[in-house]
């Protein structure tokens, strides 16, 4: 029999972060997890079914608005695979921010009750996201399978190894934006009424249905600050063979995660210990 002895004491630091505690709690990551998934799809007709048919919508929708109407140019690429690359990450994206984001308001009950490290609803979040992301990218190398055989080339390489680092950034970014609203709604309820319109907003200034190279050069520099800019630029790169010059902002895209993620621990840090008295 292994014996535990667990020391509990006051947090008052801005960083208090026990990382080795989040290991330790690893199996209740993995419970929220599966509580997100079944609470999303409860009481519902089709069910899990939602995570193909909603993208399969949306990106037929893109592709009829903004490809058809609009004429917007998707670099020679078949509108569907075009959309449907840009739609997985941004929806991954989107998805951690906008839970992550209700963290407080939405667990008071459970916070109330019981200790458990607070980043552990967070992450559960971002890996809720990912299973969609899952889904989406399934359905993207099915297209480009598709299209290869019908004599489209992708021109595929090494470049894919950089994927999964391109996904892990864009949680990162997910989960600091999500846990900086969390920390504000505690106190301002009205920002979770905004996060929607505001995640729509950050849509339309990301290149998600068009491409940057319709963003005049005297502007890309400030373009490119918003750090799901050279993402999306660069996963469209690394899947579908689209040439950009993005790369070159990567790194920049890469200093705002890292500055948003440790912002937003720091905020979540502080105000996890007094939240209860405010929400």
């Amino acid at each position: 029999m292994e014996e535990y002895t667990t020391h509990i004491k006051a947090k008052t630091g801005w960083f208090d972060i026990d990382l080795k505690e989040l290991v330790h709690y690893k199996d209740l990551i993995w419970l929220f997890f599966k509580r997100n998934y079944s609470t999303r799809y409860k009481q519902t007709i089709l069910g899990p079914l939602w995570l193909i048919f909603n993208p399969l919508i949306t990106v037929t929708l893109y592709a009829l608005v903004f490809g058809n109407l609009a004429g917007l140019s998707t670099s020679g690429v078949p509108q569907f695979v075009f959309y449907l690359c840009s739609n997985a990450l941004w929806t991954f994206f989107a998805t951690s921010l906008t839970q992550t984001s209700s963290t407080f308001t939405a667990n008071a009950a459970i916070m109330g009750k019981v200790y458990f490290p607070r980043l552990v609803m967070p992450i559960s979040s971002v890996l809720t996201g990912m299973l969609d992301l899952g889904i989406q990218l399934a359905m993207l190398v099915v297209a480009i399978v598709y299209y290869s055989l019908n004599g489209y080339n992708f021109g595929l390489g090494y470049s894919l190894l950089l994927v999964p680092v391109l996904i892990f950034q864009t949680g990162l970014l997910g989960l600091g934006c999500g846990i900086i609203i969390a920390a504000l709604t505690t106190k301002y309820r009205d920002l979770v009424i905004l996060v929607g319109f505001g995640v729509q907003l950050w849509m339309y200034a990301t290149p998600v249905v068009y491409t940057a190279d319709i963003i005049p050069k005297k502007y890309m520099s400030v373009y490119m600050i918003n750090a799901m800019s050279p993402v999306i630029e660069c996963f469209r790169s690394v899947l579908l063979g689209i040439q950009t010059d993005a790369w070159r902002y990567w790194g920049i895209s890469w200093i705002v995660t890292l500055i948003v993620l440790a912002l937003g621990i720091v905020l979540f840090s502080k105000i996890e210990k007094t939240f209860m008295d405010t929400v």
